[in-house]
């Protein structure tokens, strides 16, 4: 029996904003049938640096792996801004300290489950947030430059959610940072590509 195990945040971890039985893992679970195992680890609010800890609680079983994180890590900074800074050089230094400590954090996961021999996708962190400032959808690009770099480095295969919740219904109205039903649908339809592919390494990015 195939297994796949989704870690990370609230894209995967949904239920708390969206109708009850219609979060993304119960939709997942409905598509793959009986022939499939489904494990949540990801949890709501979780940082890039808490993977870690969802990584040791992968059973021995699991067959596919998907990551979805960073979206916290880069709420964690938006305060940055709000912050006086004298010139564009000081604010561009500031992106850039906040960019290599993601790519540290975002590496040694890649980099830790790599070990595991398995099949392997991560996704990108959406940009069409309703009534989110263009400035802050603009920084995402930091983070999602780092994503698609370390996933190509360990030829990991990327799914990404920039193209696939482009509509402010994929967005919860609960929460508009979490993926809706309608969101929680598109996600999993790229998800199905993934798992039921016959051979990843010739098809690194899913949309």
């Amino acid at each position: 029996m195939n297994h796949v195990v989704l870690l990370g945040d609230s894209i995967f971890d949904n239920g708390e904003y969206v109708p009850p039985g219609t979060s993304l893992v119960e939709l997942l679970r409905a598509e793959l049938g009986t022939k499939w195992k489904v494990t949540l680890l990801a949890l709501d609010g979780n940082l890039t640096s808490d993977v870690h800890d969802q990584i040791t609680r992968i059973p021995l079983d699991t067959t596919h792996i998907i990551v979805s994180c960073g979206g916290n890590d880069a709420l964690m900074e938006i305060d940055i801004f709000n912050e006086p800074a004298i010139s564009v050089r000081e604010v561009m230094g500031r992106f850039s300290d906040i960019r290599e400590n993601f790519r540290n954090n975002y590496k040694s996961i890649l980099k830790e489950l790599s070990r595991f021999k398995k099949k392997i996708a991560v996704c990108t962190v959406y940009e069409s947030i309703p009534e989110m400032e263009s400035e802050v959808l603009t920084g995402l690009a930091l983070f999602n430059e780092v994503i698609l770099k370390e996933a190509f480095y360990f030829r990991i295969p990327v799914i990404d959610l920039r193209l696939i919740c482009h509509d402010s219904g994929h967005y919860s109205e609960v929460s508009p940072i979490e993926p809706s039903y309608f969101g929680g649908k598109a996600i999993v339809k790229v998800i199905l590509n993934f798992l039921l592919a016959k051979n990843t390494k010739h098809k690194k990015i899913y949309i």
